[in-house]
């Protein structure tokens, strides 16, 4: 059975190394979708496009480690440079491969780490405007974490009606389903839970084996992938596909959902 109606997912928990990952799952016999958001967000981010894709396919919506009701990062050692191990201990926890794998931001770079190191888990990536940023040195990231935290703290220490008034204010193209799930998720985020990532976008992206589809928007308006980088990630895998898409920033989805989706359809059904 399928469970189109978001308050009919089931909730659960998978053990990863030093922790677990919260996730919510609609069910259903079509093949899992394992989707991974992206910084300061949680699983139920995903929610509208999860509803559009529940007909057709199992989707597992995760909480990243420091996110939403996962464990936070530090635990037993666990650092939180570590989301692509995550992803595929949370895949392999719930009896899952050959799954199709899509990220956001963060949550790209660690679908796209994770299809890397663990070709036998995942059959098909999408990978939703990741970061291909150069790798920073050892001060950059230290400021970069502080005001990271920062942020953080800024974020939780506000109401929801300053919340809405924020993300309306910064995102004024973002539909009304999208708005609960950003507020609710902004009480959530540990301010440990940002990754380093040390290595470049580049070896990931080199080692994949699965088919790969890479959604981004314009620089102009926040994506963080340049034409440049889209043209690279192509040189480097010709099993990737890049796709650009117009008036969209670094969310693409919440900004141009019907052309995503339409993408992401349109590439699950070869893939």
């Amino acid at each position: 059975m399928v469970n189109l109606n978001p308050q009919d997912w089931t909730t659960g928990e998978v053990e990863v190394s030093g922790g677990r990952l919260a996730y919510h799952r609609t069910g259903g016999l079509g093949p899992p979708l394992v989707l991974s958001h992206g910084l300061t967000d949680n699983g139920l981010c995903w929610s509208r496009l999860a509803e559009a894709l529940a007909p057709d396919f199992d989707i597992i919506m995760l909480d990243a480690r420091g996110h939403g009701a996962s464990s936070p990062p530090g635990v037993d050692g666990v650092t939180p440079d570590m989301p692509g191990r995550d992803l595929a201990e949370a895949i392999r926890g719930l009896g899952l491969s050959k799954v199709v794998a899509m990220g956001h931001s963060m949550g790209g770079r660690a679908t796209a780490a994770c299809a890397a190191d663990h070709p036998d888990l995942i059959r098909a990536v999408i990978l939703e405007d990741p970061p291909f940023i150069p790798p920073m040195d050892a001060k950059a990231a230290t400021q970069r974490v502080e005001r990271f935290r920062k942020q953080v703290g800024q974020l939780r220490g506000m109401t929801d009606a300053e919340l809405m008034a924020l993300v309306r204010k910064q995102s004024p193209s973002w539909q009304p389903p999208e708005l609960p799930a950003w507020i609710a998720s902004k009480r959530q985020v540990d301010p440990g839970a940002l990754p380093i990532l040390p290595k470049p976008w580049q070896d990931d992206i080199r080692r994949l084996r699965a088919p790969t589809l890479l959604i981004h928007g314009d620089v102009a308006l926040g994506s963080m992938v340049s034409p440049e980088a889209a043209l690279e990630a192509r040189r480097l895998n010709p099993q990737l596909r890049a796709l650009r898409v117009s008036g969209a920033g670094h969310n693409v989805r919440r900004e141009q959902f019907a052309e995503v989706l339409l993408a992401v359809r349109s590439f699950l059904a070869e893939a």
